[in-house]
């Protein structure tokens, strides 16, 4: 059976390549400047060569011994999605280099000489001007330059990661390219159910805040989301990996623990804003219960019988586990992202501020990914379409 060539650029800690994988690619070359989520995609694709380095300063040389003579199928290139995020209140006032970004994954495959290109980012791209004040979109001038590229046949997608059996409502944008005239389609939805967080989670064993003792055997079997997660033959991951890693609960400040108890499923640090006004709410402030400032996306209690919503860098702040008063365990969020168990986020401490942009913590690394199985409904279609 031949493997489909893939080169990994903007790579992150390898979400878009741990599902190519599964789908039957072989990524030859991964290109991220972070070196956390190199180190973090090395130790789980040892056979990658892993480029630690700004995209703009690689080369010919750097790819070229290793990819085959007549190119490659498949570029990805996943851009910071920083200037386009419609997340906070100033991000989309930034107009910076990062968002012509994509202009490198036009290079790589062009230099690799590759068939098809597969860009992501946030829906928000799409409305995204070059300036403040222009009409000229972003999205336009890369549909531009990549026809200028020779990747004349393309077409644009919004896909909603559950649709994908992730349990996470995860709305992404791509734009699949191709050299050759070929039909473009998205992947096919429903091939997976779908999966609550429940369906994520339920195995996995119980951790008490501020107990330093880390869950390392399962409940039982779980879901089928969840025996899927432990799956390595699905995977094709050639590991063994008997024991949950990762389940270690963080600790919690005692009026924070108590605010986590005030929530109940599906309300938010905003709900508890409402709900406690005047003299109450001035009391828990004293106490600390209740921050100064009112934070919109925090302290989410998820509900256990849907999906999660999107999990972002953020995502240690911005959830509270269904059923317990505490943050969510970094095994916890992978698996909304759908990583498999025996991915090992090697990779940076577990928590580093957010100030420190070349540096990302376990949990930034997960909430930055692609999430594995959306990428492997990709690696299936565009496999079709290269079979074709």
């Amino acid at each position: 059976m031949r493997k489909y060539t893939h080169i990994d650029c903007f790579a992150g800690p390898g979400g878009i390549c741990t599902g190519l994988h599964a789908a039957g690619f072989e990524t030859l070359v991964a290109i991220e400047y972070i070196k956390s989520c190199c180190d973090t995609y090395s130790k789980n694709h040892p056979e990658v060569h892993v480029i630690q380095d700004d995209i703009r300063n690689v080369g010919e040389k750097d790819i070229k011994p290793y990819i085959p003579a007549e190119g490659v199928d498949l570029v990805t290139s996943g851009m910071p999605c920083e200037t386009f995020s419609t997340a906070g209140n100033t991000s989309r006032s930034f107009y910076d280099d990062r968002q012509f970004l994509f202009r490198e994954g036009i290079r790589i495959a062009l230099m690799s000489n590759a068939k098809m290109i597969l860009f992501e980012n946030v829906p928000a791209i799409t409305t995204k001007t070059i300036a403040k004040g222009s009409k000229e979109l972003i999205v336009d001038i890369l549909i531009r330059e990549l026809e200028e590229a020779g990747y004349e046949h393309h077409q644009q997608f919004v896909l909603d990661a559950s649709m994908y059996g992730v349990p996470q409502k995860r709305k992404r944008f791509f734009i699949l390219a191709s050299k050759d005239k070929r039909r473009i389609e998205a992947p096919k939805e429903g091939r997976f159910p779908s999966a609550s967080v429940s369906d994520a989670l339920d195995d996995l064993p119980y951790v008490e805040a501020n107990s330093n003792l880390e869950g390392t055997e399962y409940l039982d079997e779980g879901s089928n989301y969840a025996k899927l997660m432990k799956d390595d033959s699905f995977w094709k991951r050639d590991v063994v990996c008997n024991k949950v890693t990762y389940q270690m609960p963080m600790r919690h400040r005692k009026p924070t623990l108590e605010r986590f108890s005030l929530l109940n499923e599906g309300e938010s640090l905003k709900n508890l804003f409402e709900r406690y006004q005047g003299k109450k709410r001035e009391e828990l402030q004293s106490r600390r219960v209740l921050p100064k400032k009112m934070f919109i996306k925090r302290n989410y209690r998820l509900i256990h019988s849907e999906p999660s919503p999107t999990v972002t860098s953020h995502c240690l702040d911005e959830f509270v586990h269904p059923k317990y008063d505490r943050a969510l365990t970094v095994r916890e969020c992978a698996r909304l992202q759908s990583f498999p168990d025996s991915y090992d986020f090697i990779g940076g401490p577990y928590l580093t501020p957010h100030l420190h942009n070349e540096i990302q913590d376990k949990y930034e690394q997960i909430g930055d990914a692609v999430p594995p199985l959306l990428a492997y409904a990709w690696g299936i279609k565009i496999i079709e379409l290269l079979e074709d």
